[in-house]
């Protein structure tokens, strides 16, 4: 199975660090994003790579083909941005006789294990889910007394979309013409055709790298953890 990555965003809410290199290049513990996520999908056996790229694309380019490992990478560029569905869109020809693939946000970083996300009868593509964490300490109440709280904890009666998929080839019927969203247009449409599949990840990492207090506390949980 082939994994494609989405690495061509401009990472606004992470300049400066942003201003010089593309977002997947900033190093969280000592190691580029991109190559924690290279590092997780080879453990589940993935060794060739579709990068869509974009914003800083020769600097990501020339970090990836310098890497030492027996995998293989090629390139899609985007000139403008085209949004997920459309830079998918574009790496068609990329994928040509790919019956399944997977697809990943070049912002992540996990051990979600993608063998585990199976598309199951007529279903386009399937969604890893995780806990969604609040992003808020929250109270606990016994009528009008608060008695505790609770920092940001897991409301684990509700999934978020990790940005981790398994698509069917069949994917490319359903992207929008142009730029446009797979979150808000493609899976929008599939989920009311019941042709959009998800899995759980009840205790897996997840860490989306979006603002600069994202890169503080990844840092400071892999620094003295090990995911994989």
């Amino acid at each position: 199975m082939k994994a494609v990555i989405l690495a061509g965003g401009y990472g606004k809410r992470l300049r400066p660090l942003t201003d010089t290199i593309p977002k997947p290049l900033i190093e969280i513990a000592g190691k580029p994003i991109i190559d924690w996520e290279i590092s997780w999908l080879h453990k589940c056996g993935i060794n060739s790579f579709v990068i869509l790229c974009g914003y800083l694309k020769e600097k990501l380019i020339t970090h990836l083909d310098g890497r030492k490992e027996d995998m293989e990478f090629v390139y899609s560029h985007e000139d403008e941005p085209l949004g997920t569905g459309g830079a998918l869109r574009r790496a068609k020809d990329l994928l040509k006789g790919e019956e399944q693939f997977a697809m990943f946000n070049g912002d992540t970083i996990s051990n979600i294990d993608i063998r585990k996300i199976r598309l199951k009868d007529d279903e386009v593509a399937s969604i890893g889910l995780v806990p969604l964490r609040s992003t808020y300490g929250i109270t606990v109440l016994e009528g009008d007394k608060i008695v505790s709280f609770m920092e940001k904890p897991l409301l684990s009666e509700y999934w978020m979309n990790a940005g981790v998929y398994v698509m069917s080839s069949r994917i490319f019927d359903y992207l929008p013409q142009g730029s446009g969203s797979l979150e808000t247009s493609t899976f929008v449409e599939l989920s009311k055709e019941k042709l959009l599949g998800a899995h759980r990840f009840k205790d897996a990492y997840f860490k989306s790298i979006d603002s600069i207090k994202d890169v503080e506390e990844a840092n400071a949980y892999l620094s003295k953890n090990d995911i994989f």
